[in-house]
């Protein structure tokens, strides 16, 4: 059976559905949610810190992962921020 891959997959971000580009990959959400230019190992263009962390079904993907995961139909992901409290 063939998938048609032109359709745009509906995911699950933190607890919302959101629709995403057919072939889109973990990177390419994060910098959309962040606003930031990535580069393919998940970090900032820029060199900066970027502070974020990303799951897909409860599993943390590792940053050196996220160009090669590809997002499916369904996928509930979730993007959190780290932040420095006290």
């Amino acid at each position: 059976m063939m998938t048609d891959t032109s359709i745009a997959p509906t995911i699950r971000l933190n607890g919302a559905p959101r629709a995403v580009a057919a072939g889109s990959s973990l990177l390419d959400l994060v910098a959309q949610v962040t606003g930031r230019e990535l580069r393919a190992d998940g970090t900032r263009a820029d060199g900066g810190r970027l502070g974020v962390a990303a799951a897909i079904a409860g599993s943390v993907v590792p940053r050196t992962g996220w160009s090669v995961r590809t997002l499916a139909d369904g996928d509930e992901v979730e993007v959190v921020t780290a932040v420095q409290g006290g």
